[in-house]
């Protein structure tokens, strides 16, 4: 049976004033009430009622990847870096590894995310169809060299996640795994408390097909989605497409130049001829694996340069400079327009579709050209959706204005496919007797961030807000100083302990009963129990730490309640 928690002895700090350099509210609130203590830049130490808050959450995780068949292992984080170079992820991560090297001189990584291991224990461990389907977790601490660490436990250059695998034989069993794991997340989350959304991804340096987001909203998320109002659609801005529709372009005349002195920018060239940004087009140039490409899209709207990026994957995304105009007489800087630039790769955002008439530039200086017509003045190579999305563009599914919110990314699920067991190869024996190569599924959950997460989305002005599910205790037990309150309030925390309640009680000594007060809202337990100014008479107050509602109880009925 667990102890009381006596703040008189339990290693806990409390803060009255924000850390200085605290931006979000986890950050903030979880410092103040002693949780966490920053350590470094990104790096955390989680405190006695952090760390409980911490294996609450990852308990919750536990309980439902084994309720799916998920078997437990723990892989080393420090690994060798060939792994990662097989895939060509120790090159894709770029600075985001942490790489060093052992004394004699071997190269290890700090595992940022574990796929290509687990590859290799299964391909060690499973030899034929009979060992499949497996489902592997584990939950651990992962590492990346985050530029800016910020927001608390939210983004750290350490961090805890549970990542899981899935094997399978078939593509059916891929999905059946993948719906496994999605309802599992969905059960996770709602035992937490989150509100969270469920929607379409892109897979990034993950790889694979099939990719969801489970996103939770909150002003400090580093994510943007896009919500429908008139239907269930829900995407990352970098998954959301937009048809491409042809028009009728034989009405437009032919193209014309126009004379455009110093209009170098979509601002000035608007404002020079009267029209709006919408009749022109912008094109951006960009270097793909060092080649000039040129992006063209609408010229009110911007190059979503990570969406560009996860579509040319894996080819390295850069701005050009000016020195990559020298010796290009073709590329005439602030006038470039697609007519006639035959040797420069043209990708477009599907807005930029067959029929369309633009004002643009002419590749001549101080000279713009109007009714240039996609696919009679230019020609499209590839059609890609770049552009940022915008509240109000239209829903994918059904046509309707699209909202814009902020959310934590908590969890993540891919249909990774053969990717991995390709690079390793991964095959089992099949029925027939043949070789079967394997197919995979990754899905993470940030179990630090949901933390994170449930501080922002829950927490109000006095502090935490923790849900009966993964608070550090059951009750706040508050002894408001005078000897027969304190005698009283550890009789009480005893007697909750004994049935099985976890408590904590206030019983410091010196403490006001304000400043014990306000550490309990700060620190939120659900329950708050007072030994106030009736413990004379055996009665205590009882408030409801999320509702505020307070009662007055005799002793045995407060007990009654919180242990029923």
């Amino acid at each position: 049976m667990a102890q009381v928690q006596r703040m008189s002895r339990l290693m806990v700090k409390t803060l009255r004033d924000d850390p200085a350099d605290a931006e979000t509210l986890n950050h903030k609130l979880l410092v103040r009430a002693g949780y966490v203590r920053r350590t470094a830049a990104g790096i955390w130490t989680w405190l006695p009622l952090g760390k409980k808050v911490y294996e609450n959450v990852a308990r919750v995780v536990r309980e439902e990847m084994d309720a799916i068949g998920g078997q437990e292992v723990l892989l080393p984080a420090l690994l060798p870096k060939e792994p990662y170079e097989a895939s060509g992820r120790y090159e894709e991560y770029g600075d985001l590894l942490f790489r060093l090297k052992d004394r004699k001189g071997s190269e290890y990584l700090l595992g940022p995310t574990h796929e290509e291991i687990f590859t290799q224990v299964v391909k060690d461990q499973c030899a034929s169809y009979k060992d499949l389907p497996v489902i592997l977790y584990q939950i651990q601490t992962k590492y990346r060299d985050e530029a800016r660490p910020r927001a608390g436990v939210l983004r750290g250059r350490e961090f805890q996640m549970k990542d899981s695998y899935s094997f399978d034989t078939s593509d059916e069993g891929l999905a059946e795994a993948y719906a496994l794991h999605r309802a599992a997340y969905q059960r996770i989350f709602e035992r937490l408390g989150l509100d969270y959304r469920i929607v379409s991804a892109v897979s990034g340096a993950m790889g694979g097909s099939a990719s969801e987001e489970f996103l939770a909203p909150a002003p400090a998320g580093e994510d943007t989605f896009v919500d429908c109002p008139a239907c269930d659609y829900a995407a990352n801005t970098e998954a959301v497409t937009f048809a491409l529709k042809p028009v009728e372009g034989d009405r437009h005349p032919a193209a014309e130049d126009l004379d455009t002195p110093d209009t170098p920018t979509i601002e000035t060239l608007a404002q020079h001829l009267g029209v709006p940004a919408s009749a022109t087009l912008k094109n951006l140039l960009v270097k793909v694996d060092g080649e000039i490409v040129a992006v063209g899209v609408p010229g009110d709207r911007e190059v979503d340069l990570g969406k560009l990026a996860e579509h040319l994957a894996p080819a390295e995304v850069e701005l050009v400079t000016a020195e990559d105009f020298e010796g290009r007489d073709d590329l005439v800087r602030g006038y470039i327009g697609p007519q006639g630039l035959e040797k420069v790769r043209y990708l477009a955002d599907p807005r930029v579709a067959p029929g369309t008439a633009w004002i643009t530039g002419a590749n001549k200086p101080d000279t713009h050209a109007k009714n240039v017509v996609c696919g009679r003045d230019f020609e499209v190579d590839q059609y890609l959706d770049v552009v940022v999305v915008q509240e109000g563009d239209p829903c994918p599914a059904c046509g309707a204005g699209l909202k814009l919110d902020r959310a934590i990314e908590i969890g993540h699920i891919f249909q990774l496919g053969r990717k991995y067991a390709d690079t390793f190869q991964l095959d089992v024996l099949g029925q027939n007797g043949k070789p079967v190569r394997v197919t995979m599924g990754s899905y993470g959950i940030g179990v630090s961030r949901a933390v994170a997460a449930l501080v922002e989305q829950t927490a109000d002005e006095q502090g935490l807000c923790w849900s009966k599910e993964i608070a550090p205790a059951d009750v706040h037990v508050v002894a408001a100083g005078k000897a027969v309150q304190t005698e009283l309030a550890l009789d009480v925390a005893e007697q909750l302990n004994a049935a099985g309640v976890r408590v904590i009680v206030d019983d410091r000594a010196g403490v006001s009963p304000g400043v014990k007060f306000t550490d309990a809202e700060l620190i939120g337990v659900p329950k708050i129990l007072v030994a106030g100014r009736r413990s004379a008479e055996g009665v205590l107050e009882l408030k409801d730490r999320r509702t505020g509602e307070r009662e007055e109880l005799p002793v045995a009925d407060a007990i009654a309640r919180l242990t029923a």
